[in-house]
């Protein structure tokens, strides 16, 4: 199936407009849940800062015009009474704009200027252009006009005041600028490519990667082709600590990648782009630090290890060499097993009480889960989806020995994970269920969280029994949209609670597959069609209220997509036969 060569519509309120290697969007979300009147040039180098407010206007008045933005993959476009006003991206790091019966204002969004925060803005003489210098992200943004009138404000200021500029057509026609987003210099702009070529130049891009994605989409998959806009607008160039090309969580907010998010981008990209899936895969093992430990998460000027999150890389790994459509060959195998060993030893050591033979988390943050009630009695735990998680990654780990030839390491890892298994099963399985146990104190509880069921992971590993009670324990948490992470009719159920309530991808993901391969098929079909028809009314929120569908928090998240396309290639590949 080939996209339309616009793409689909949606709105720039949800999911900001920008493209594949940028790394800034146009969008009115200028912080966290803070939406502006105006759509602005928002940068996510040395953070998530609002650098250009840009301003449709009436070129009689000067006032604000009223417009409507509409928004489809290659072009953003403001449409009032008086004209029109289009934006696209001409590259990673130039957007070209061009209005007809309307001016615009760009304007430097911070209104002060010290010495250590806000934007310095001047006319360059040595590339005829517009310069604002912003402190906050460290770059400059020049605008450089093709046509029009152009009128500046504040230009050398100092302190407090407007700085800007207002382009307004004159005799000839439509006004046309160009904004970069530059590091210190470069030659002044030039560019042979008309406006509409470029916008077809960003649409082609889109609808080649889709293509490349979602070649198995339908009708049946409506919202396959927003999905993959989500990822692919998402994804930046490598450039200061993100080694590689990277699929940031969102271009809201959320602009991190968090070692655990990731590998959900990684698989779903998989079949079509299989590089750009390695790179995701492999991007926080770039920054493994000596314990063996990945980092919390990784963004341009920023790596933190304060946490880390759960090790669900092994399950990966094993999902993702199949689902590329080149087998990793020995010398990818070997980096990945050597990096996988050192991160499962983290667990094996630094994670296990003297004497203990389960790892224990130190916080909710590890687990990725980070208020669920599993912690509610303590912080310092061993839970029983840690567990499972290390025992598919130990069996992970022996088959990639296998495959390397080491036999010996292969049956230390197999009994590594027969062991593990045991432990979780002799030590945290209850009558009914799984126990997380304090590590201090050795005291066991059970709570109504959706992570006492985690170890359904462990799929055709379980014994029948578990599974089934496993099973049954899962329906409870169903409503008409999905897996609620805590029981609606618990006392600590939250509608906008984060992991205490709201349904989330990645638990959707890991518990239908390992539901699929333990034999309960009926089940892990329900749930799949559940979450999709999810996104498809509710879009790609970072996680949803479970009794409404409403998506809460940053509305473009990038492992809500990406689990969207598994799920929903999955299906589409099963309906096929």
């Amino acid at each position: 199936m080939t996209a339309a060569r616009s793409g689909p519509a949606f709105s720039v309120n949800d999911i900001p407009f920008s493209t594949h290697g940028s790394w800034f969007d146009i969008s009115p979300v200028v912080a966290e849940k803070t939406y502006a009147e105006d759509l602005h040039l928002v940068s996510h180098q040395n953070g998530m800062h609002a650098v250009l407010r840009l301003v449709p206007l009436d070129p009689e008045t000067g006032d604000r015009a009223g417009t409507r933005v509409e928004t489809t993959p290659g072009l953003l476009s403001w449409t009032g009474e008086g004209g029109r006003i289009d934006l696209a991206y001409e590259s990673h790091d130039t957007v070209r704009l061009r209005g007809s019966g309307l001016g615009i204002g760009v304007g430097a969004a911070a209104q002060t200027l010290t010495p250590f925060s806000g934007t310095y803005f001047f006319r360059d003489p040595a590339a005829d252009a517009h310069v604002f210098t912003s402190y906050e992200t460290g770059r400059r943004y020049r605008v450089t006009v093709l046509s029009g009138t152009l009128t500046d404000t504040g230009t050398q200021t100092l302190g407090g005041g407007h700085r800007g500029i207002t382009l307004t057509p004159d005799a000839n026609g439509p006004w046309e600028i160009a904004i970069e987003e530059l590091d210190t210099a470069r030659p002044p702009y030039t560019s042979p490519a008309t406006f509409d070529a470029i916008t077809e130049s960003a649409q082609s891009s889109f609808a080649q990667f889709v293509d490349q994605v979602a070649p198995w989409r339908s009708a049946a998959t409506p919202a396959a082709d927003l999905a993959a806009y989500v990822v692919w607008s998402a994804t930046v160039r490598p450039t200061g600590l993100v080694t590689r090309p990277a699929v940031l969580m969102s271009k809201h907010w959320m602009d991190k990648v968090w070692s655990w998010d990731h590998c959900f981008n990684a698989l779903a990209l998989a079949p079509g782009c299989p590089e750009l899936a390695l790179d995701q895969f492999a991007l926080p093992f770039d920054h493994q630090d000596d314990s063996g430990a990945l980092p919390d998460s990784v963004t341009h000027s920023e790596v933190l290890y304060n946490f880390v999150k759960p090790p669900i890389h092994g399950w990966t790994f094993g999902h993702l060499r199949r689902r590329l459509p080149t087998p990793p060959g020995p010398a990818e195998l070997a980096e990945t097993y050597g990096r996988l060993e050192r991160w499962t030893r983290f667990w094996l050591t630094a994670r296990r009480a003297p004497g203990a033979d389960l790892p224990h988390y130190q916080h909710g943050n590890d687990s990725g889960w980070d208020n669920a009630t599993t912690f509610d009695p303590a912080r310092v735990i061993e839970s029983a989806d840690l567990a499972a998680f290390l025992v598919l990654q130990l069996r992970e780990l022996a088959t990639l020995a296998t495959a390397l030839d080491k036999a010996d390491e292969a049956i230390r890892w197999t009994r590594a994970a027969e062991e593990t298994q045991a432990a979780l099963l002799d030590q945290l399985w209850a009558a009914d269920g799984f126990v997380a146990r304090a590590v201090d104190t050795g005291e066991t509880w059970s709570s109504s969280s959706l992570l006492d069921l985690m170890p359904v992971v462990l799929g055709e590993h379980l014994p029948a029994d578990v599974g089934s009670t496993l099973a049954d324990h899962i329906k409870a948490h169903l409503t008409p949209y999905g897996l609620a992470t805590e029981l609606p009719t618990s006392p600590h159920y939250l509608a906008d609670g984060y992991w205490r309530g709201p349904i989330w991808a990645p638990a959707t993901v890991l518990i239908e597959d390992g539901l699929r391969r333990a034999g309960h098929e009926r089940l892990a079909d329900d749930i799949s069609a559940r979450f999709r028809a999810l996104c498809e009314t509710h879009g790609f929120a970072e996680n949803f209220d479970a009794l409404t569908g409403t998506g809460l928090r940053d509305r473009a998240y990038t492992w809500t997509a990406s689990s969207y396309l598994l799920l929903a290639e999955a299906h589409a590949r099963r309906e096929a036969g």
